[in-house]
């Protein structure tokens, strides 16, 4: 049976500050598409994420990754991670609330667990690991509420559309995985199938959206926008594949469960929102969950019985 390596102290620390970048992005995206539809949005944010990280590539002498091998990986990387998964949520939260999306989206460790049996039925999903997925869930749900979900109803196609973008995501960490093994360093992996996603997205874009024919996005879109790309794209993606190269996919995947607490604590240090009950039960379960998958505190505990 294959285990998941450990989560260290500074696996945790980027995993909260991943979760950070992209709890933002909800928020980013919900102001981009008060203006502008979403594959355009997504053809801005691969495309800009892309040309940030080409020039961080070169001013830091880096290696950009070569060969057809690579690049076939990056293309089919490139759809799983950020074609459809950016293009299901973003047209979801056209017709649901972020809160319900950020909820459908922490069920991204369930569909890892689910690709990871699926297509390594070999690795090896331990109980603590069960019961902790089991606990940031209810947590997310207790963090947003069932306000999310009475608000507009039952939206079932958005719902869905949703639920594929996590599918989506279950299978492109199993995939990313491999990077490392091909000799592929986080950076350039980020660089690499982010410049496929645009190749991917300029045609697609062009034939739905015709995005030379919408207008100048306004001040606070053009900063969402930058924000989307820089921060919770380029950024974001080279701790995410430094993750998967070092804790695996499914210790990556828990980063999903800290999303909507990150987006909560986020308004209420910056926008002076406050906290509800609902909000410190959503933290605590979660809490208490991610404790249960780092196992640490049970074998101390055992040990000391």
């Amino acid at each position: 049976m294959t285990r998941q390596p450990p989560i260290r102290a500074l696996d945790w620390a980027l995993l909260v500050l991943l979760s950070v970048l992209w709890g933002g992005s909800f928020f980013f995206s919900k102001v981009a598409l008060a203006e502008w539809p979403p594959l355009s949005i997504v053809l801005v944010r691969v495309s800009f994420a892309a040309l940030a990280l080409l020039v961080y590539l070169r001013a830091t002498g880096r290696t950009l990754p070569a060969g057809w091998p690579v690049w076939r990986a990056f293309f089919l990387m490139g759809a799983v991670n950020n074609i459809i998964p950016f293009s299901l949520l973003f047209w979801g939260q056209t017709q649901i609330a972020s809160g319900l999306a950020s909820i459908l989206n922490a069920t991204t460790p369930v569909f890892a667990i689910l690709v990871t049996r699926a297509l390594a039925p070999g690795t090896l999903i331990t109980a603590n690991r069960l019961v902790g997925i089991a606990l940031g869930l209810a947590g997310v749900a207790a963090l947003v509420g069932g306000d999310a979900i009475s608000d507009r109803g039952f939206p079932v196609l958005p719902m869905l559309a949703c639920l594929g973008a996590t599918l989506s995501y279950g299978f492109a960490g199993f995939y990313g995985q491999r990077f490392r093994q091909m000799g592929v360093a986080p950076a350039a992996g980020a660089f690499g199938q982010l410049t496929a996603s645009t190749v991917l997205m300029i045609p697609i874009a062009a034939l739905i959206d015709r995005p030379w024919t919408l207008a100048a996005p306004g001040p606070a879109t053009l900063l969402a926008l930058l924000a989307l790309a820089l921060l919770s794209t380029a950024l974001a993606y080279v701790i995410y594949f430094r993750s998967l190269a070092a804790i695996g996919q499914l210790n990556t995947s828990l980063v999903t469960l800290m999303v909507p607490a990150s987006a909560i604590l986020l308004g209420s240090l910056v926008l002076a929102e406050r906290l509800s009950a609902n909000h410190y039960a959503g933290l605590a379960l979660i809490g208490l969950g991610l404790l249960a998958i780092d196992g640490r505190i049970f074998a101390l505990a055992r040990r000391r019985a």
